[in-house]
């Protein structure tokens, strides 16, 4: 495997208003905390920035894009090419007509939900359930506690690999379960989200019973993937793990959750591989015991260090 070289890369990348870093730490990004380094990593300062980037960026520089490593395992070699990271020129929300919020990518799906109810918005406290940022929500289809991400899109703005901005209407985000149909390309920007009247009391009241139930059922303190799996048709995957004798199962010093099934924790010291290991044998286990396959819910990057 030939080895990342961030400072020759940096060399073919143009200039930009943000900021491009070579062989940058990723596992520092990543709720696992595991994972090699991105060849460079690129913060870009707002929409224009990263548009003027990704036209100017030569084709076969590969592009990856994260938000706050919440759902997203980095293998142990690094990812190569560019990881764009948003940073604080995509965090801005601001209230709309209509009971509608304009929010930026990189926002925390939980403090939309706070904004919301600050501004008393129902119809997104799901979001409080969701530990991602919008952008991914976006992507992923992300959804919590009976809400989905496609039931609330109004539009999406959105970047392409030659720098073309992109508005998107919720047909044209294509959504299923846990998947967005939109061009893999695309660098989500901002969305608009379209919330209904409330009750202050009665949203606080749904926030504070999403909390409760997390902090009881899943290992929120652990370092940690969230669910590591979606669901198969008709059936739960903690369901399957359980079922499959995997509750508690480890490989090294990476282990099935004992309080959620469908949660792999990172004890201290798993590499990535460890991770990944763990993953596949229970999703062959799952498979030999219930013939389901399961699959993965994680997003899984870059390369081995084989």
């Amino acid at each position: 495997m030939p080895q990342l070289d961030g400072e020759a890369l940096l060399k073919r990348l143009p200039a930009v208003r943000g900021r491009l870093e070579a062989n940058a730490v990723l596992a520092d990004f990543t709720w696992f905390r595991v994972g090699g380094p991105a060849e460079v990593l690129f913060t870009p300062l707002d929409e224009a920035d990263l548009a003027d980037f990704l036209r100017a960026t030569q084709e076969d520089v590969a592009v990856y894009v994260i938000g706050v490593g919440s759902n997203l395992l980095v293998r142990d070699g690094g990812v190569p090419g560019v990881v764009v990271r948003l940073g604080r020129g995509f965090s801005e929300m601001k209230v709309e007509p209509d009971n509608r919020i304009r929010v930026g990518a990189a926002v925390p799906d939980v403090r939309v939900a706070k904004f919301a109810y600050d501004n008393v918005i129902d119809g997104l406290t799901f979001l409080r359930g969701i530990p991602g940022t919008i952008g991914g929500a976006l992507r992923m289809n992300g959804g919590a506690y009976g809400g989905e991400t496609r039931d609330v899109v109004v539009e999406v703005r959105g970047v392409d690999r030659t720098g073309k901005l992109h508005v998107l209407s919720n047909a044209d985000m294509k959504y299923s379960y846990r998947h967005c149909g939109a061009a893999e390309d695309l660098v989500f920007t901002e969305a608009l989200l379209q919330g209904r009247p409330g009750n202050q009391a009665d949203i606080l009241a749904s926030m504070d019973k999403i909390t409760d139930s997390r902090e009881a059922t899943q290992p929120i303190k652990s370092r940690t993937g969230g669910s590591t799996f979606k669901n198969p048709p008709n059936n739960k995957s903690w369901q399957l793990i359980d079922k499959a004798g995997m509750r508690g199962f480890a490989v090294g010093p990476a282990k099935v959750s004992e309080l959620h099934c469908n949660f792999l924790i990172n004890e201290g010291s798993a590499t990535a591989a460890q991770i990944e290991e763990l993953g596949e044998t229970v999703r062959e286990r799952v498979k030999a015991n219930s013939g389901i396959d399961l699959e993965w819910e994680i997003r899984r990057v870059g390369v081995s260090n084989e």
